[in-house]
């Protein structure tokens, strides 16, 4: 059985993972602007997005490089 894909949603939320930000909030007005989203809710969204399957599939550079940082900040805490 072939596996679902990832809808337009989540496709944005990792292509805005995958862009550079210049300078302190860009990322921040760039979640609020183009998603419409509090960056705390676009932060859930994007942590509950690491663990899907259809996720690493989609982009599995960018979600493993996000599954690592996200463990060294877990490590660290």
């Amino acid at each position: 059985m072939e596996q679902e894909r990832l809808g337009r949603w989540e496709q944005d939320i990792l292509a805005l993972e995958r862009r550079g930000f210049a300078g302190p909030g860009a990322k921040e007005r760039a979640i609020r602007e183009e998603l419409s989203l509090a960056p705390v809710r676009y932060y859930q969204l994007l942590n509950a997005l690491l663990d899907d399957p259809r996720a690493l599939a989609h982009d599995p550079v960018t979600v493993n490089r996000l599954r690592r940082l996200r463990e060294r900040w877990r490590a660290g805490r």
